[in-house]
């Protein structure tokens, strides 16, 4: 797989904190997008419509209602304060490894019961059998052991609990991510291909994306942003049209 260097993270969240003055970059995925089907959305959210409609997917898959909820990986937050304010959550924390993407998160998005705090996938900030439903969407490609992340979920979830995930891989490295699964106390019971969705958001968001990077990157390293942005006609956006990547989303549950 391609993964990108820690220093590209780290370099946006930089720019992003010093120069979006007008909170424009709240979602940092590649979208989701169902032909034929238009998600009701806040005017407050129709600009980010299609990474909207990703977490809309994700979180559609089991009953968040007044469950106790986290998001690993949650970067600047817009996907879980969309969650808070459209399913009624009981409570909801982000947990990001980026710690000025907690700040913003923090000063940013206001909800009832939500919150967002620092930690590592690969040892969460957080009790035994403490949560609900964990959702994960778009980040564990970068982790260094999916094994070890993969154990976290188990320890933190509820019996019963749900771990709603989504994210892509090399289209050969699925089988053992599934197998990982299987080997867990995790039951799959919705799993689904959606990089057609994915490409069909990347199509349409394509012109944002560009003018977003456009004007928050230095020329200099707009070329690796475009990249990872999957913007039309990059490497990332031709790995999906190829599928050399392919990008799925799971809703497991917790069977003890």
């Amino acid at each position: 797989m391609v993964h990108f260097p820690p220093w590209v993270f780290r370099a946006l969240y930089w720019y992003l904190n010093k120069l979006d003055k007008h909170n424009h970059v709240i979602f940092m995925n590649y979208g989701y997008s169902e032909p034929g089907t238009v998600v009701p959305l806040d005017k407050k959210d129709e600009v980010n419509r299609y990474s909207v409609q990703l977490y809309h997917h994700v979180a559609g898959m089991a009953d968040l209602k007044n469950k106790d909820i986290v998001e690993v990986g949650c970067g600047r937050g817009g996907g879980l304060e969309y969650i808070s304010r459209t399913f009624s959550p009981f409570s909801a924390i982000g947990i990001d490894l980026e710690k000025s993407a907690i700040r913003f998160s923090n000063k940013h998005h206001n909800c009832n019961n939500l919150s967002y705090i620092p930690g590592n996938a690969m040892s969460l900030p957080l009790a035994d059998n403490s949560c609900d439903v964990i959702l994960n969407v778009e980040s564990s490609h970068r982790y260094r052991s999916m094994k070890c992340f993969i154990n976290e979920v188990n320890r933190v979830l509820r019996t019963r609990g749900f771990f709603l995930f989504a994210d892509f891989r090399l289209d050969h490295e699925w089988p053992g991510l599934i197998e990982l699964f299987r080997n867990s106390d995790l039951n799959v019971i919705f799993g689904r291909d959606i990089t057609q969705n994915i490409l069909h958001s990347l199509n349409l968001d394509s012109d944002r994306r560009v003018s977003l990077i456009k004007r928050y990157v230095p020329v200099i390293l707009q070329k690796g942003f475009l990249n990872f942005s999957g913007s039309k006609g990059t490497e990332t956006y031709n790995y999906f049209l190829t599928r050399t990547f392919t990008y799925k989303s799971f809703a497991l549950q917790k069977q003890h």
